[in-house]
């Protein structure tokens, strides 16, 4: 009997020690998962706003591209060996107290008259405050609005100092104010941002002269109140072709140099 007596309170301890490792390894368990919980409804607060690029203006695969936040702006600066040659070093705009109602003038003086845009700070936040902080560098003064297009895309290519649909500021930033849901897409008069793919924008712009029902892919800034008929009279004017082929013969972004030059001498945000 008393061999029995040992055996049976054996059992018991290892009956007892068997349940006090299955109760620490639940209280472990449930550890973990509050844990990891926790860490995943961080990464998806951290995440939220962040959009990715899927190519850079060259047309390569780009790097993730952080967007703007309920609060701020963030630019995307791009790497020194990812850089065209005509790309300008101006630094990047502040990114916060980003003004987010209302409308801001852009003023573009031309060798052709004035055009002024209604620039839409409440739609585009980030993009306004890019072209005012572009503008106080003085990095569209005498620069030209290198191409024309008249296709399904009616409109005056601007915003490229190098003229070649290459140069721009060394950052980028997300897109804002798609016009996904509106037929035309890009109405006559709007000024739309001209970028190489999703969330690449940086300081080339559209100006509409005419309704354009195209793939709803290009941002808008804002809208032409004032001089749109320059840029009526220029189209009128056509343009030389120059860029239907690129250099290697294949197809190209579509149109030409206007036939009738024009060139920002200024360009300010108020």
């Amino acid at each position: 009997m008393p061999n029995a007596n040992r055996r049976a309170s054996t059992r018991n301890r290892l009956a007892r020690d068997a349940q006090a490792r299955a109760e620490a390894a639940a209280r472990r368990r449930k550890h973990r998962l509050a844990l990891l919980g926790a860490v995943l409804a961080f990464l998806v607060l951290a995440g939220a706003g962040i959009f990715w690029a899927v190519r850079d203006s060259s047309g390569k695969a780009a790097t993730a591209t952080p967007s703007a936040t309920a609060a701020s702006c963030l630019w995307s600066v791009v790497p020194t060996d990812a850089r065209a040659k005509e790309m300008r070093d101006v630094g990047t705009p502040p990114g916060t107290a980003v003004p987010r109602t209302g409308t801001a003038t852009m003023t573009i003086t031309t060798n052709r008259g004035v055009i002024k845009v209604a620039v839409d700070r409440a739609k585009a936040p980030c993009a306004a405050a890019s072209f005012t902080y572009l503008a106080s560098k003085r990095f569209f003064d005498n620069s030209p609005c290198h191409r024309l297009v008249d296709t399904t895309l009616h409109a005056l290519h601007c915003g490229d100092p190098a003229g070649d649909g290459w140069g721009g500021p060394t950052y980028r930033y997300a897109d804002e104010n798609v016009p996904t849901d509106r037929r035309p897409a890009y109405p006559k008069g709007t000024v739309a941002l001209a970028n190489g793919g999703e969330n690449t924008n940086q300081s080339q712009f559209y100006i509409i002269w005419a309704d354009s029902d195209v793939s709803a892919e290009a941002p808008i800034l804002g809208q032409v109140t004032e001089g749109l008929d320059i840029v009526e009279a220029v189209a009128k004017g056509g343009n030389d072709g120059a860029f239907e082929k690129n250099a290697d013969g294949t197809p190209g972004p579509g149109g030409g140099h206007p036939k009738l030059p024009v060139t920002i001498q200024s360009l300010t945000v108020r």
